[in-house]
């Protein structure tokens, strides 16, 4: 019989907060952390704003050195600030126990971009001798997984997924079946991202993802709106703790959550359109209802995708009704993009937390901006305010370039 696995820990780094209560309060009260970039100049390029991390100190945080902060990763500090979080909440010591049963696994879509800037800077501006020997190990996808993993002495599963905007539910997914299936009892999990900067914002730009509303950034995010224009980048990370149950109970967790079910598909159309029928992320949802052995009706609220793109959000649309057919006017969906922008890889991780949280308080966040609901978009999308309801049972959607859809299921615990 499979295990069965909950969630006893959270973090999160985010525009709106980098503590629980934070983000959450200001979800709830239909606020956005998107604002001009502040980072670096940014006034000749087509788009300047985006969700960017206000104040923030690793350092301070972690309790570590200004010489060891140096050696990570913008992306890599996020991660570990959002883990260290994660783990101080679940009340784990990771000292008590077998350390080859502890393991790490944090995506991101793309890595340390800040490194690999500043290097090739270097390199061009002064010299290949001026190349800094850090550079590889802090720009690695997989440096944010290794430097916890090292910090907290976790020995089991350590790994790191690069699916693009799916990579954190990618790696919580895979954090679920390690766990499920016996190659570890604890998971610290999720998805880190740090690409806002000049090659990161002029590339999206010039893909022509990003919405260009500069003299109305907070209001650019708008999900399932008519007059939506792109997406808006955002930074930071959300890390989980996931545990197996009897392990949770057995040292007196406080469990928040339980997963339940995942699902994974590719839509083999596009590098980076979705498939406009939503064929590919309507069989993920079905695959994490399968795995979690429910029917459609269970569900009762959605975390969705919702990027605020013009393809993307009709197809999600499409994908949902397609599995959830009579059910899916029933439906709560909202996305929470709205409020934090688009963090990419990290994104499915934040989004998680704020599904855990909705369970725990028993409230659906709303989505703000959507002013003039596209005609062809038209479920319940929890317009403006939250909403007090019944949640047992919540779909969380991640989908990204590449066709990656990656889908979890999270229930109450009774």
């Amino acid at each position: 019989m499979a295990r069965r696995v909950v969630v006893t820990g959270l973090g999160v780094v985010t525009a709106l907060g980098c503590e629980i209560s934070e983000l959450w309060d200001n979800i709830c009260a239909g606020k956005s952390g998107v604002g001009p970039i502040t980072r670096f100049d940014c006034s000749t390029f087509k788009v300047t704003f985006a969700g960017e991390i206000p104040q923030f100190d690793a350092a301070a945080a972690l309790g570590l050195l200004d010489k060891e902060i140096k050696r990570l990763d913008r992306f890599v500090q996020f991660a570990m600030v959002a883990a260290d979080r994660a783990i101080r909440q679940s009340g784990i010591d990771f000292n008590e126990g077998d350390p080859y049963r502890h393991g790490v696994l944090v995506g991101s879509g793309i890595g340390g971009l800040s490194e690999i800037e500043t290097q090739h800077a270097s390199l061009f501006d002064r010299g290949p001798s001026r190349v800094s020997p850090f550079m590889i190990p802090k720009l690695m996808v997989n440096a944010a997984s290794g430097n916890i993993s090292v910090h907290w002495k976790l020995r089991g599963p350590n790994s790191a997924v690069a699916t693009a905007c799916a990579s954190a539910t990618n790696a919580i997914g895979d954090a679920f079946k390690l766990i499920q299936n016996d190659m570890a009892d604890v998971m610290v999990t999720g998805g880190s991202e740090a690409a806002i900067t000049p090659m990161g914002l002029s590339g999206f730009a010039r893909m022509q993802a990003l919405s260009t509303r500069n003299e109305l950034p907070q209001a650019a995010s708008r999900p399932w709106d008519k007059d939506r224009d792109g997406f808006v980048m955002a930074e930071g990370s959300g890390v989980v703790v996931l545990e197996e149950y009897e392990h949770a109970k057995s040292r007196g967790a406080t469990i928040l959550a339980e997963v339940l079910g995942y699902g994974m598909t590719a839509d083999g159309t596009h590098m980076t359109a979705p498939d406009p029928e939503g064929r590919g992320a309507a069989r993920a949802m079905s695959a994490a209802l399968r795995d979690a052995r429910i029917d459609n009706g269970r569900i009762d609220y959605i975390n969705a995708h919702g990027t605020s793109t013009p393809l993307g959000d009709k197809a999600e649309t499409v994908a949902i009704k397609t599995v959830f057919a009579e059910h899916a006017k029933k439906l709560l969906v909202s996305s929470t993009k709205s409020h934090l922008g688009h963090l990419l890889g990290a994104s499915g991780g934040v989004e998680f937390v704020i599904c855990v949280q909705a369970l725990q308080e028993q409230v659906a966040p709303p989505t703000i901006n959507l002013e003039n609901p596209d005609p062809e978009c038209d479920l319940d999308y929890v317009p403006h305010e939250a909403r007090r309801v019944p949640l047992n049972m919540i779909l969380k959607n991640s989908f990204g370039f590449g066709g990656h859809n990656a889908c979890l299921v999270l229930g109450r615990v009774a």
